[in-house]
């Protein structure tokens, strides 16, 4: 197999193409969008109207009363009626500007998840055998939950936020264009302090999101590894492993957090600092009469009220650019190249229609025209898209001087030549790294041989002129590790053909022979499977897998060391289930135990890519070479 990469991969990506991307999506809301400018522009103007009104109160209702003795509160009171209305409104808008993007958010992570899903479920082998299960369960989990809290949170305040700047910079250039310069002057050293800490802070952050994943791959593999650990006594030197990459962690972490918590702090106190400029200079323009007190009052409050919002940008950037980190990363996925179903030939259902007059075949049957049919029928064919025609699917499958190395990697297969006629069985062994896997990864097109290195036929048609998913339908597959997913035992058959019925499941099981040890069961076919079949014992876990490609009922089938995890006695049993099923296919045999392939049509020893023997099993013992020594024990056998 090709070498598995386990570190975390954390690709930079430009932050404007990043937020360009969002955009995107967000923009299929152009709806709900409306409304929330709507709320976003009277939460903002229900803050900017109650701030002005202190010039009003102060200059038209407070100052006239002062030393009156009988003053008259109701223009106040009337005022302050009209404020309590203004800042309803305002605290409505609010709410229902939160609602509406909780709503926008929701939704719009709905879509980034099931894009991500399904380029994971489009994306070919050869992408997993470089990336950790960890690093790609982070970005559901992590990457996704940081987007998440910027959309539902960080998003609307900061809309909020700008909305309320924007319109106080409007009100504070009507009310003074001196004053407005001061507080203009000191937004920049705001800003130019606050970008200076953000680009620290974005490396930090992308760093710290790529330590997670790191992480997370190793608890993922730490945890399904765990009878190993225990039984080599490896907890030490895991804990030490999983220290290290914790520590790398913690560094990025705290590195990260801490620009995040200066970037408030300094922002907070410069806000200060330009609040108690903006009072000193406008004292001075009251006490020499350029302007009047409730104008400086209300200028004064824009002043914070400007300030507070820059402050609560500045303090967003950390939950901005932790989430465009986890962003990245996500994108990065879904940007993959899937894997190509370029193939022009499908496989289809298929019967032959009698012709009348028809001369009859031998043995009196008569001949008829193949016909694509619509129901299963039991009998495929190949469709060519090109011309509509069809041609019976036999399972006669050649490997033509077949050469094939991994990316990156040394070849593995030399020169291969196989050829498997219709209804044979074909038995591959070897030692560990012979190629033998590799062989059926090609024929299910796992990965494609190049023109250059060879050819693979299949009844006739080169491989890659047939659609991925149609030639993965004409093979049935039992692999030597065994996975199972959460759900009952008859789903799981299932999993083979999604619509067997309760009758054509119960029949698989009982042609690989699990319907005796499922009967018996708690519940039977519908005993719930947890955890990768925990709850059953691995040879039982075998027998399922069996029962799954006898329900697909394919034309062709791959057993990789299907009896590998099942004892002698069962074996037995297994053995001749797995004979009935065999029975006019065209079969792929991995042997592992060679008492196995004894009645195999033909039996192909690989060694370090190359066939150095084939034969029957009678022709192989009479050459008293490599397969008699590993048929005998005279020579390591281990894969």
């Amino acid at each position: 197999m090709p070498p598995v990469r386990t570190t975390g991969v954390a690709k930079p990506k430009n932050t404007r193409k990043v937020v360009l991307r969002i955009m995107r999506y967000l923009g299929s809301f152009k709806a709900l969008w409306i409304a929330v400018f709507v709320c976003v522009v009277l939460s903002a103007g229900a803050g900017i109207a109650g701030s002005y009104a202190i010039k009003p109160v102060l200059n038209d209702v407070l100052v006239p009363l002062i030393g009156r003795q009988s003053p008259d509160f109701s223009a106040f009171a009337r005022l302050l009626l009209k404020l309590a209305a203004v800042f309803a409104a305002g605290a409505f808008a609010t709410w229902a500007n939160a609602r509406l993007m909780l709503s926008i958010s929701t939704r719009l992570l709905y879509r980034i998840r099931k894009d991500l899903f399904d380029r994971m479920e489009s994306l070919p082998i050869s992408y997993f055998d470089s990336h950790s299960h960890g690093e790609l369960m982070s970005r559901f989990t992590n990457d996704t939950d940081t987007l998440r809290d910027m959309l539902s949170q960080t998003l609307p305040q900061l809309m909020s936020s700008s909305a309320t700047v924007l319109g106080v910079a409007v009100m504070m250039l009507i009310l003074s264009p001196r004053l407005s310069l001061i507080v203009a002057a000191g937004v920049c050293l705001m800003l130019f302090v606050g970008s200076r800490i953000g680009k620290k802070s974005a490396a930090a952050f992308r760093e710290q999101q790529k330590n997670i994943g790191r992480v997370n791959g190793y608890i993922e593999e730490l945890i399904d590894g765990q009878k190993v650990v225990k039984v080599f006594n490896y907890e030490a030197e895991a804990e030490r492993n999983f220290a290290a990459l914790n520590d790398a962690l913690c560094a990025a972490g705290i590195s990260a957090n801490t620009y995040a918590n200066i970037i408030g702090p300094t922002m907070g106190n410069l806000s200060h600092v330009l609040y108690a400029a903006v009072a000193i200079a406008g004292s001075f323009l009251v006490i020499s009469g350029g302007m009047d007190i409730g104008t400086a009052a209300a200028f004064l409050q824009y002043t914070r009220s400007f300030g507070q919002p820059v402050t609560m940008i500045s303090q967003l950037f950390s939950s901005i650019l932790n989430a465009l980190a986890g962003a990245e990363r996500i994108f990065a996925v879904i940007d993959e190249i899937p894997e190509t179903n370029e193939g022009r030939i499908s496989l289809v259902n298929a019967y032959e229609a009698v012709r009348p007059g028809a001369e009859a075949q031998p043995g009196g049957q008569p001949r008829g025209t193949l016909v694509q049919a619509f129901g299963r029928t039991g009998s495929w064919a190949w469709k060519d898209g090109a011309d509509g025609r069809l041609l019976p699917m036999r399972g006669d499958v050649v490997f033509d001087n077949v050469s094939f190395s991994y990316a990156g990697g040394r070849p593995v297969l030399h020169g291969i030549s196989i050829h498997a006629r219709p209804g044979q069985k074909i038995a591959l062994v070897g030692s560990t790294g012979s190629g033998k896997t590799t062989v059926t990864n090609l024929l299910a097109r796992f990965y494609d041989v190049l023109p250059e290195q060879g050819r693979i036929l299949y009844d006739g048609i080169p491989l890659n002129d047939i659609a991925k998913d149609d030639l993965r339908r004409s093979l049935g597959m039992v692999l030597q590790d065994t996975h199972l997913f959460t759900g009952t035992i008859l789903e799981n058959i299932r999993y083979g053909n999604v619509e067997a019925s309760d009758r054509q499941v119960r029949d698989a099981a009982k042609l690989a022979n699990a319907d005796v040890f499922i009967r018996h069961l708690a519940d039977g076919y519908g005993t719930v499977i947890t955890g990768d079949g925990g709850g059953i014992s691995q040879g039982q876990r075998q027998l399922l897998a069996i029962a799954r490609a006898a329900v697909a009922d394919p034309p062709v089938l791959i057993l990789d060391e299907a009896t590998s995890s099942i004892d002698t006695r069962t074996e037995a049993l297994v053995q001749r289930g797995m004979d009935g099923l065999m029975r006019g296919r065209t079969v792929f045999v991995i042997a592992h135990r060679l008492s196995t392939v004894r009645n195999a049509d033909e039996i192909i020893v690989l060694e370090q890519g190359e066939i150095i023997e084939r034969g029957s099993h009678e022709e192989l013992m009479k050459l008293r070479g490599r397969y008699y020594r590993l048929y005998t024990g005279n020579s390591i056998a281990v894969e």
